[in-house]
């Protein structure tokens, strides 16, 4: 076996790894998903179980409810607890870099249809992903399985490609109809990930943000600004929650290094109408005739 096939199966290896904690992590979170329990336990769970099992957080656990489609995190100290919601937990481990990311909706909003349009679509999906396909035929037969149902996909959400210590990369996976997309290979690690709402099919930035990442590197004059960002490297490229940090000026110094340019934030992003969301995502490697789900 030469180095370069010794490094490619090392890091096949690694995802492999990270999804196989992922799988683990989420079948255990997912049951405590009810009416009543704490969205901030459920996050905490997510997180400290990954690194029990051998992984690390590769973003904050999403806690997603209704209207909100993602980017939506429980703060430091919260105490938010889960009622008649649609939610969305999306959650990511990784492995020396090599990122699995999956999620799932658990409706306890007794609208079931909704849940199992992005489920549905999803495995529709992953059934024709093989290499050389293009992606806009995962688009369209997202799309299809969603308004099969009377719902309709989030269009301006896509799924991606992943890389070390990059949660998102090319290829965008459409969830729409689109005119031109590109050819899959194969090898190429994607997470496929549709979104079906009951309300106008698109989202936009709220009003708050409880992840963020570093975006670039500059001098930084203020103490509290300088040292927050030395807590920030362990992160490298990948989002961080808030509450991971430590400041008794948080807040004050994340507004100087997000004015810098050094840091960016995630605003929770929200369905235009109001409508209900639900998302369903897994990590699969493209196979010559047909691909494999790393986070299954």
């Amino acid at each position: 076996m030469t180095d370069k096939l010794k490094d490619i199966e090392e890091i096949i290896g690694k995802y492999t790894t990270a999804g196989k904690i992922l799988s683990q992590v989420r079948e255990e979170a997912k049951d405590q998903i009810k009416v009543g329990a704490k969205l901030f336990d459920v996050a905490e769970f997510v997180e400290q179980r990954s690194i029990e099992l051998g992984g690390q957080p590769a973003f904050p656990c999403n806690i997603s409810r209704n209207d909100e489609a993602a980017h939506a995190t429980p703060s430091a100290g919260d105490d938010t607890v889960f009622g008649k919601d649609m939610v969305k937990m999306d959650l990511g481990v990784h492995v020396d870099g090599y990122i699995a990311d999956a999620a799932l909706t658990v409706d306890l909003s007794g609208n079931p249809d909704i849940a199992k349009a992005s489920e549905d679509a999803l495995y529709a999906a992953i059934d024709i992903i093989k290499g050389g396909i293009d992606t806009k035929e995962i688009g369209a037969v997202i799309e299809d399985t969603i308004t099969g149902y009377g719902l309709k996909p989030i269009s301006n959400l896509t799924g991606h490609g992943l890389a070390q210590y990059f949660t998102h990369t090319p290829p965008s996976i459409p969830n729409k109809h689109i005119d031109h997309g590109v050819i899959l290979s194969e090898g190429d690690i994607i997470a496929i990930e549709p979104f079906a709402t009951d309300g106008g099919g698109k989202v936009a930035d709220g009003s708050w943000a409880e992840i963020y990442h570093v975006v670039g590197s500059k001098p930084v004059r203020l103490p509290a600004a300088r040292k927050l960002l030395k807590q920030m490297e362990q992160y490298k490229t990948l989002p961080f929650a808030k509450r991971w940090l430590e400041s008794d000026k948080l807040d004050f110094a994340l507004v100087q290094l997000e004015r810098a340019g050094v840091v960016a934030s995630y605003p929770v992003l929200k369905e235009v109408e109001g409508g209900l969301v639900s998302q369903a995502e897994h990590t699969v490697i493209v196979t010559e005739d047909g691909c494999e789900i790393l986070t299954k």
